[in-house]
């Protein structure tokens, strides 16, 4: 029989306790009233997942969903219950890989040990919490609805229910840090020996009261006085290095621009979007990659839990619907496989589209060979950026836009 093509899965949970101050990914903060009181996902945004996991498997059945992965938002609001119906769902309607990797995205004080030893039960294999910073300072100026004690409590209660599989994630170049103050946060959380650690820099996104407070017209004079600037960018720059120095001390690689991780613990689902791996997105304002094929679900949640209620065909609620050229395909190819540190390989590009990779790249490449940015490996097989591409990547990276 013919090998069955792998699948990954995104689903999206957008409600959140608080929304932060960071924040512009697709999520709210629970509405106050009887049916959120409780401060879990509502019950007919359960239901209406619980739908379109039925309805999209029916196009999947030759595919082996090899990675889940529960987003947002704060999916560690779903009740254990919730969870429950819901995995059960998806080993009913897809064909799910025995060995595949379930990762849930979590907020420190949403959790306890009862929940997380359900979810455990319930098929989660691996938790991703967001500690951000171990200085209570920055994380009160983040919004954040906990503290650092909190996130300890927490990581100790996963270890506990099971959880032998743990990501934490980091923000650097905050308000008010210093390179002391993330050097303290890397060695706190790397000595609670998580197998996994994302460390990333902070990002002014418009519409979020960081841009009204530090965005490219932001007014100072509006910005409260307990917000501090941001890092200088020598600082930031300083943060990024230590940030690898730190890491590699206590025995993580770096597999990835912002992620690091023990042997054997890179975190499979998103070394999928990195490959371009199809993936299918559940949920509101989820994303799919069926490759040539991209869109993404509505961002209306009355239009999401109408047709929901209502078995609705939830095609009609896709938006940004885009079929890839050859050209763009092969750009995300490059933009994507080239944070890897081991980078892409130039056979399986031959193989994905039909043409030598110096046919269409020999310039751009011969330029960044000769910037020192980018090296092939020993075996000539793979091209990977080099450790100071890496540190411009954005700049590398432009190189492989292509005209047509």
């Amino acid at each position: 029989m013919t090998p069955k093509k792998d699948l990954e899965l995104y689903l999206h949970i957008p409600f959140c306790r608080q929304k932060c101050r960071y924040c512009d990914f697709l999520s709210a903060p629970l509405a106050a009233d009887s049916s959120t009181a409780d401060g879990y996902v509502p019950e007919a945004y359960v239901d209406a997942l619980l739908s379109q996991i039925v309805q999209e498997s029916q196009f999947y059945q030759e595919r082996r969903v090899t990675t889940i992965f529960w987003g947002g938002g704060t999916p560690s609001l779903l009740r254990v219950m919730d969870m429950e119906r819901l995995m059960d769902a998806i080993r009913a309607h897809f064909c799910v890989a025995d060995d595949a990797e379930i990762t849930l995205e979590s907020n420190p004080g949403t959790l306890d040990f009862e929940k997380l030893a359900g979810y455990r039960r319930a098929g989660i294999n691996r938790l991703s919490m967001g500690l951000q910073s171990a200085c209570d300072k920055e994380l009160a100026m983040l919004g954040r609805i906990h503290n650092f004690d909190t996130f300890v409590q927490n990581y100790k209660q996963a270890r506990r229910a099971g959880f032998e599989n743990i990501n934490v994630d980091l923000m650097s170049a905050l308000p008010g840090q210093t390179v002391e103050s993330w050097e303290q946060t890397l060695m706190k959380a790397a000595e609670l020996a998580p197998e996994h650690l994302s460390a990333y820099s902070l990002i002014i996104e418009e519409g979020t009261p960081f841009w009204s407070w530090y965005g490219e017209d932001a007014n100072q004079t509006l910005r409260p006085k307990e917000m501090l600037p941001l890092p200088s960018e020598e600082d930031e720059r300083r943060m990024y290095a230590r940030t690898r120095e730190i890491l590699e001390q206590y025995g993580y690689h770096r597999y990835e621009i912002s992620n690091y991780a023990k042997d054997g613990y890179a975190c499979r689902h998103n070394i999928g979007y990195w490959n371009r791996t199809d993936y299918l997105g559940i949920g509101l304002g989820a994303s799919s990659l069926i490759d040539p094929m991209r869109w993404k679900m509505t961002s209306d949640l009355s239009d999401y839990l109408e047709c929901g209620k209502n078995q609705g065909d939830f095609a009609n609620l896709r938006e940004e619907v885009q079929t890839l050229r050859v050209s763009e395909r092969m750009e995300e190819f490059m933009f994507l496989g080239l944070r890897l540190t081991k980078g892409i390989e130039l056979q399986t590009f031959e193989h994905q589209f039909g043409k030598s990779f110096w046919d269409v790249y020999q310039d751009a490449a011969d330029k960044l060979f000769s910037e020192q940015l980018l090296c092939l490996d020993e075996s000539k097989k793979n091209l990977r950026l080099t450790d100071y591409g890496v540190d411009v990547s954005n700049y590398a990276l432009a190189e492989f836009l292509l005209d047509y």
